[in-house]
């Protein structure tokens, strides 16, 4: 059996143990203060802080493509509150132009976001109440590329990482979801809007031009920190799982392939089961992971 096989199989146990007690944790009252606060260059933040002294580890979290801090279904904000009530700090953060921080959407990049990602970090670890050896990475979708491309450019900042429903090849994803033909308008115009189904995005000739910016085998193979990856049998990033346990470097590593779940784990729909453990295995790894 391969080596990161058996540790992921051990680690999915622990995580498993850990599970109960994280749910239980979230039905309690908070203990933990949420605070919005402005980073440089107009980023919009939710700041968490757990009860008493510290310092606390902490993990900062990156939103997906046409998302915002709060996350689909507030995912990221039940992550949040489920990491605060176990002691872990969290930083959660609105990506230049989006949600409510400043600047144009048609003006963002992924090395535009890998910036903010890395002003993010600046703010988190200057926190007298943060433990800035204990960071973790936390990214959705996008947001999880551009965790693997900051903790590339980084390798030393992170203790560990967690991505939901990301892959190797962002051209192609973005390829596939949005067609050839708003490339092709981008970079004829400088710039095309785009209905995703669920709202208009207007997006620049930098965007898509930033999709080749990074390669994400490169940059993941920079990173020798901790590292869980979660992805949904029904979503193009299920057949990518089993290429970051294999490539991960670090000692600590593994995997959760969600069976039937989609891209954002059937968070939209009336049934929350599976999102809901989504949410509590990926606190559980902080937990751990961050000691």
């Amino acid at each position: 059996m391969k080596t990161w096989l058996r540790l992921g199989i051990v680690l999915a146990a622990l995580c498993l143990m850990a599970l109960g007690a994280v749910s239980a944790a979230a039905q309690d009252s908070p203990s933990f203060e949420e605070t919005v606060v402005t980073l440089d260059g107009g980023i919009s933040a939710t700041l968490v802080q757990p009860a008493g002294e510290g310092p606390f580890p902490a993990v900062l979290m990156l939103h997906g493509f046409g998302s915002s801090k709060d996350e689909v279904g507030n995912m990221y904000l039940n992550l949040a509150a489920a990491l605060g009530n176990e002691g872990i700090a969290s930083l959660r953060i609105d990506f230049r132009g989006w949600g409510e921080s400043e600047g144009e959407m048609v003006d963002s990049s992924v090395d535009g976001m890998v910036a903010d990602a890395e002003t993010a970090y600046a703010y988190l670890t200057s926190l007298d109440f943060v433990d800035a050896d204990k960071i973790g990475l936390m990214g959705f979708s996008l947001g999880g590329w551009v965790s693997v491309f900051t903790a590339g450019e980084h390798p030393d900042w992170f203790e560990t990482m967690a991505i939901w429903s990301s892959g190797t090849d962002l051209k192609g994803v973005f390829l596939g979801s949005l067609g050839q033909e708003n490339f092709d308008a981008a970079a004829a115009n400088g710039s095309v809007e785009i209905d995703l189904g669920w709202r208009m995005v207007t997006l620049g000739e930098g965007f898509f031009t930033s999709l080749e910016t990074y390669n994400t085998e490169e940059q993941f193979a920079k990173y020798d920190g901790s590292f869980f990856v979660v992805a949904g049998t029904e979503d193009f990033s299920g057949a990518d799982l089993d290429w970051f346990l294999t490539h991960a470097t670090g000692e600590l590593r593994a995997g959760y392939l969600v069976r039937g779940a989609d891209h954002t784990y059937l968070v939209l729909t009336e049934d929350q089961t599976v999102a809901n453990e989504v949410i509590a295995r990926t606190a559980a790894w902080f937990k751990m992971s961050l000691g």
